[in-house]
């Protein structure tokens, strides 16, 4: 099968946060089952050129209707870490993806928009012709609408395009200025409740709305988190459009790609192991305290990583650190606020608890730091407010570190509570979940956890082998994926 990804994001080489890490884990189960795999994505100038090899120009001076005239693009070839990408540089006065950062500009719908407008272009003059087109997220909504309304017409009427939303919070939500850009035109036929207007606001239109109308599948990343976006204020207003289209509408759980996140096999910690071998995990847990100059000690270690934003539950973060200080634990947390205010919060904190032996925080990313911390924690906490799929647990119990999650989309579809799951055995449990916002519920998973830790040594040991038994790969995902190509294929 040819398959074509177009994404705003696909990691290493541009990546913002999971949608590039399923991009290219996708990608890459796709192709070593045997089928041909193409990505386009923004050639952004913030990109990571050093994980791209042999790039070079692929189709210059590509014209892209645009507002009844044209801009000019140059679409440029090359391989990140063996995936074929195609990046678009638009050549327009707009720097469309010439900002310095990926999203956050005040005009992102109308870039997005032109990004999916040149990538169907791309694929119309290019003489691309894939069997499936797999758009991700509001920055392609736009792809199945001009596919099924305009480029169907010329020569692309047997493309099928499954899309897939990993996050219902961001929309797309813009004005009629995008159809008169795209040349979509007739304002009348789009602001109309069975296509693109915004179901509360009929003043607008919603391109993620727009995808899954058009589109030929649609899904979210977790089985729990589809039924969430149905029936829960999670789907942030699609839940009746979804509803409309359940026939078409499901959820396939991400993947991890165990080719970069394996404590067998990872550079990037000083010691490998694995679920036969665990005794050099705490060789991590060593390093780990040495490189963030906490003290030794025979104390679980905590950790927290991710962005601090309310759909990570950051006031939960920010409690679950003393939780673990006044209960003989120590904490690591890395990330940052995706505002100012909590960046600013916990750099308060962070300078508040400089000359504790027992707890550091990083505020900011590091991929080598993220490696040794699910290398050399004993648990870590994960108390989303909502989670579509959520990386974070799946590579902690890869590593043998115990999940603490709030039981919310693709976390309760993953992790199972060692006290009580009535679905799963005890020998099939994994970690501990609790379920409201508040802190006291948070508390009682963690005074679980670390009680275990101290009280039940082996049984502690026990729970950390049946994590890592867990096989999230892609493989699962990758299967369900093609069922929907070939599921659509023919229809």
């Amino acid at each position: 099968m040819y398959i074509v990804q177009i994404a705003s994001e696909c990691a290493p080489v541009i990546k913002a946060g999971g949608l590039g890490d399923v991009v290219y884990g996708l990608s890459r189960e796709l192709e070593e089952r045997g089928h041909c795999v193409e990505l386009i994505l923004p050639m952004y100038d913030c990109m990571r050129y050093d994980h791209i090899w042999g790039l070079h120009d692929a189709y210059l001076d590509l014209g892209v209707p645009w507002y009844g005239g044209e801009i000019k693009c140059d679409v440029f070839c090359g391989w990140v870490h063996g995936r074929l990408c195609f990046f678009i540089q638009s050549k327009s006065q707009d720097q469309f993806f010439n900002r310095g950062h990926v999203y956050g500009s005040h005009d992102d719908p109308m870039r997005f928009a032109f990004f999916s407008k040149a990538a169907m272009e791309f694929l119309l003059k290019s003489n691309k012709r894939p069997d499936i087109i797999h758009c991700h997220d509001w920055q392609t909504g736009l792809v199945p609408v001009m596919l099924y309304e305009m480029y169907q017409y010329y020569g692309m009427e047997r493309q099928r395009v499954c899309y897939t939303i990993h996050n219902f919070r961001h929309q797309g939500s813009c004005g009629k200025e995008i159809l008169a850009a795209t040349g979509l035109n007739r304002p009348e036929y789009y602001f109309d409740y069975a296509r693109l207007q915004d179901n509360f606001n009929p003043f607008a239109l919603n391109l993620m709305k727009g995808g899954i109308v058009y589109a030929n599948y649609v899904n979210t990343v977790s089985p729990h988190h589809a039924w969430e976006a149905r029936f829960t204020d999670v789907g942030y207003g699609l839940g009746h459009t979804l509803a409309i289209h359940q026939d078409k509408f499901s959820g396939i759980l991400n993947g991890v790609d165990y080719n970069f996140w394996n404590p067998a096999t990872d550079k990037l910690i000083p010691a490998n192991y694995d679920i036969d071998n665990l005794k050099d995990k705490a060789k991590n847990k060593q390093a780990l305290r040495q490189r963030l100059l906490l003290q030794e000690s025979d104390r679980p270690l905590i950790a927290y990583i991710g962005r601090l934003d309310e759909q990570k539950g950051v006031h939960l973060v920010h409690h679950s650190i003393y939780y673990a200080l006044e209960h003989n634990a120590q904490y690591v947390l890395l990330g940052s606020g995706t505002s100012p205010e909590v960046n600013n919060k916990f750099l308060h904190e962070k300078y508040f608890l400089n000359d504790n032996p027992d707890v550091h925080l990083e505020i900011g990313f590091d991929e080598e730091l993220a490696h040794l911390i699910y290398a050399g924690a004993d648990m870590i906490v994960v108390p989303s407010n909502f989670e579509p799929c959520g990386l974070t647990q799946l590579i902690s119990l890869k590593y043998g570190t115990v999940p603490i999650v709030r039981g919310v989309g693709g976390l309760l579809s993953t992790v199972f509570d060692r006290d009580y799951d009535p679905d799963h055995a005890p020998e099939k449990r994994n970690g501990y979940v609790f379920y409201q916002m508040d802190n006291a519920a948070l508390e009682s998973a963690m005074k679980r956890a670390i009680g275990l830790y101290y009280d039940y040594p082996k049984e502690f040991e026990q729970l950390v082998q049946q994590g890592m038994e867990y096989d999230y790969s892609w493989q699962a995902a990758g299967s369900q994926y093609l069922n929907v190509y070939e599921y659509i294929r023919y229809k």
